[in-house]
């Protein structure tokens, strides 16, 4: 039986090649760049690579629309701005699982199937990621609202703004 994936992701390149990456190792793939596109896609996928921030959309906002539309398929919310309330939401909405950008096609597929991806030892958590972890739960609970999540952080909206606009540190 050939898996059938469709890819979400606004970066032409990266699903490009991820698509064909899949094509070569026998799966059917198809790939879109905006929501909009999901009228279009005419088969039922089996599985969901789903990027987290798309030009002018979130993808935990399509989690429940692909769900309803395809309750069979599993989904994988793919990002480079990984956060612990970020993953927590994308799961409740109906996500199987996160990953974090760069991952590999063997990382994916192995998602998928359950199976620990690469080097699953535990590791110290850094000071500025402990500090961006933290960020993202705080603005998870002040549902997006810049300004109300530094008065809670007792720190400057601006600065804020510049952290958050940094890639999350490892």
């Amino acid at each position: 039986m050939t898996l059938r994936y469709l890819i979400v992701d606004d970066d032409e390149h990266f699903g490009r090649v991820l698509c064909r990456s899949l094509e070569r190792s026998g799966a059917e793939a198809t790939f879109i760049r905006s929501p909009d596109e999901l009228k279009d896609v005419s088969h039922a996928p089996q599985r969901i690579i789903l990027d987290l921030r798309l030009e002018h959309s979130s993808g935990l906002d399509l989690i429940s629309p692909m769900k309803q539309r395809w309750p069979d398929a599993s989904i994988i919310v793919l990002t480079g701005y990984a956060s612990i309330p970020t993953a927590v939401e994308a799961v409740k909405r109906g996500a199987d699982n996160y990953l974090h950008k760069p991952a590999t096609l063997q990382d994916l597929i192995s998602t998928f199937e359950g199976r620990p991806v690469g080097d699953q030892q535990a590791e110290v958590m850094s000071v500025d990621r402990m500090e961006w972890e933290h960020i993202q739960r705080v603005l998870n609970e002040n549902d997006g609202n810049i300004s109300a999540t530094a008065r809670a952080l007792n720190m400057h909206r601006r600065t804020l703004q510049r952290k958050l606009q940094k890639y999350a540190p490892r």
